[in-house]
């Protein structure tokens, strides 16, 4: 299919047949929103079986005299589904079984080496019951936190649902971080309890995850027993520690009876930052999390039952928690989990998985999307994606050539496309379009979802005309926020406040609203380049780059040296696409196409052409990486990159 000219102005209607099946139709949306809120999460919350029903949806607390959330009177508790009694594994996994579809698929692996392994419910319920008896033979009781240092392999969600069977939290470390990252991470979760593996592969390299482990828990104030899972097959010693395979043997046919929780008890720990800065740890209850990532995913994903689901986020980060793990399984949908890289064997590998196992929704980032784009449309267009029926993107904003090339090369330009903004601090989706509802527009996310309410404010908190840009900011709580925003104390304080009597969380992104109510991303508010007293927005410089025939990706930064010079020097990276040369003719049509949709200010003083860029596993670009390459600063820790050898090759490509 022909690439076609992309206008972000554009509006593109779902196709009948798509409408005609969905889960939430335009109907559905309309009733849900004159519910009013917060009634209208009722229905979401129909979705789970509860041990006892909730007494009513939402409780705010005591009101009090402060008017400013950060006032440390203002001791106010959020409680959502009070009353309510469930349980998130039994939810994910019994009451499928108890439904008669314990011989469906739950999970499918796709591992590194080319492996395959599945479950079905009925097995995934006899391999989680076995592990969860084993934790309490081990000593774990209800709200202890079990730490989960695992790659993506089928024993790190079948432990996720163990922990939360019994009631015990999970924190689970990306198996990217140093041992250093896992022992902050052991100590402020005070976890005694570790489950890892003893290696994992990489690029096709065997890498020794245990003995970080090991270094974490020798540096770690306080004594920690682990639990090893075998996944190189190489008889290497558990030494003093216990062997997965063996307790889960030891405990075959066990049946432990899940831990009925109330709503806002902690189902699990997770950490905001990567390796840049102190660890930001956030808590998401059980009830309120459940309920809005099984809604969205039944909303916004259109998942049910005979679906194969495809989110390629790392279950490290909080993407792969709610769209890869409890989202899917809630709803009784086989999830398919990749332990590779997109580009590892082949560059086709993302498409072979998606053929061979009929997937249905496939989630996944901008990022690795501009990366297929670099790669060719002939590697998607070499596989039969007809499976495919709707398509999702999530992680940062996604430009217009980019969502055009998505829909018409690995969408055959029929699926929709669901552009998505939410973060760790919200648990779930909180910005999109309903595929069987809403118009889609490329280069906009979306209104706020049913039940969620966004504005977009100045330095001072209140509201902006239509079309000018601002702080994006949550003006009225929903389920799915952490338990720290829920207290509205200590670092929940600090990101909420009240403007005119209207609390606020502020997410740190900036967005603009168009004239029908869509909101487009502009980025985080740090990302940023302040440049002849005016400040750029890094998303609207990447997205004109982008914008340039035979233009990949791209990410633009500044120097820091300000004094240095009148205006610091804006740098580009940029990667082309497969068989376009990085040339002088490509670095002129970047400058023109940056001076032309925004000005000559912000067309870049350096393009350097990069072969890719530096990204985490859930294919974020870091850009301080490209700011310490520009500036020749020291790079630090680049071990949980996706492809920490791309910093090296940057680094010779800039004339010091």
């Amino acid at each position: 299919m022909a690439d076609r000219s992309p206008d972000e102005r554009e509006w593109v209607s779902p196709p009948e047949s798509f409408v005609e099946r969905a889960n939430v139709t335009a109907a559905d949306r309309d009733a849900l929103r004159e519910a009013g809120w917060p009634e209208c999460w009722k229905r979401p919350a129909d979705l789970l079986d509860w041990d006892r029903r909730f007494d009513a949806v939402l409780d705010e607390g005591d009101e009090n005299d402060a008017d400013d959330a950060n006032d440390a009177d203002d001791e106010r508790t959020t409680r959502w589904f009070p009353g309510g009694r469930l349980n998130a594994s039994y939810n994910c996994v019994d009451r499928h079984v108890e439904e008669g579809r314990g011989e469906e698929t739950a999970v499918t692996w796709e591992g590194k080496l080319g492996e395959t392994r599945t479950y079905s419910y009925r097995e995934l319920a006899e391999e989680v019951n076995a592990f969860a008896a084993a934790l309490r033979e081990l000593g774990v009781e209800e709200d202890d936190v079990v730490t989960l240092y695992l790659p993506m392999i089928p024993e790190l969600p079948v432990a996720m649902l163990a922990c939360a069977r019994i009631g015990a939290p999970h924190s689970v470390v990306f198996a990217g971080f140093s041992a250093d990252a896992l022992a902050t991470r052991l100590e402020g979760a005070d976890s005694q309890y570790l489950v890892t593996c003893d290696g994992y592969y990489r690029r096709g390299a065997a890498l020794d995850l245990k003995r970080r482990a090991d270094n974490a828990c020798v540096s770690a104030d306080h004594e920690v027993e682990q639990v090893v899972v075998n996944r190189l097959d190489d008889d290497r010693s558990v030494g003093d520690h216990y062997a997965y395979a063996d307790l889960v043997a030891a405990n075959e046919g066990a049946e432990v009876e899940p831990v009925s929780r109330e709503t806002d008890d902690l189902l699990f720990f997770i950490y905001t930052s990567g390796t840049t800065g102190e660890p930001t740890l956030v808590r998401h209850t059980t009830g309120g999390y459940l309920t809005h990532v099984a809604w969205t995913s039944h909303a916004v994903l259109d998942l049910g039952p005979d679906d194969t689901h495809w989110c390629s986020a790392d279950v490290g980060w909080i993407t792969g928690h709610s769209y890869a793990v409890y989202g899917p399984l809630a709803l009784g949908a086989n999830t398919v989990l990749y332990e590779g890289t997109s580009d590892s064997p082949e560059t086709d590998r993302v498409w072979e998985i998606i053929e061979r196992n009929g997937v249905d929704v496939f989630y996944t980032a901008p990022t690795s999307i501009r990366a297929f784009m670099k790669w060719g449309e002939q590697h998607p267009e070499s596989h039969d994606l007809s499976s495919l029926r709707l398509l999702g993107t999530v992680g940062e904003p996604i430009d217009a050539t980019a969502w055009h090339w998505y829909r018409d090369h690995v969408g055959d330009g029929e699926c929709p496309i669901v552009d998505t903004w939410w973060q760790t601090e919200t648990g779930g989706m909180v910005l999109s379009t309903l595929p069987g509802a809403d118009r889609m527009r490329p280069g906009a996310v979306g209104k706020s979802l049913p039940g969620i309410e966004t504005a977009v404010v100045d330095e001072t908190g209140h509201r902006v005309e239509e079309g000018e840009s601002g702080q994006l900011v949550v003006t009225r709580p929903w389920p799915g926020m952490a338990r720290s925003l829920c207290e509205g104390t200590d670092w929940g304080a600090r990101r909420t406040r009240r403007i005119d009597g209207e609390w606020q969380y502020a997410t740190g992104d900036n967005a603009v609203r168009d004239e029908e109510g869509y909101l487009h991303l502009l980025g985080r508010a740090d990302d940023v380049l302040k440049v002849s007293d005016r400040r750029l927005s890094t998303t609207e410089i990447e997205s004109a780059i982008v914008g340039v025939d035979g233009v990949a990706e791209a990410a633009v930064v500044v120097g820091d040296d300000e004094e240095a010079l009148a205006d610091p020097e804006i740098h580009a990276f940029v990667s082309p696409e497969s068989n376009v040369a990085g040339d002088d003719a490509l670095r002129e049509r970047v400058g023109a196409a940056v001076e032309e949709a925004i000005g000559r200010v912000a067309s870049p003083d350096v393009v350097t052409f990069a072969p890719s860029l530096p990204k985490t596993r859930s294919g974020k670009v870091v850009r301080r990486y490209l700011a310490a390459i520009a500036n020749g600063e020291d790079l630090g820790d680049t071990s949980a990159l996706r492809n920490p050898e791309v910093v090296g090759e940057l680094e010779s490509l800039l004339d010091r």
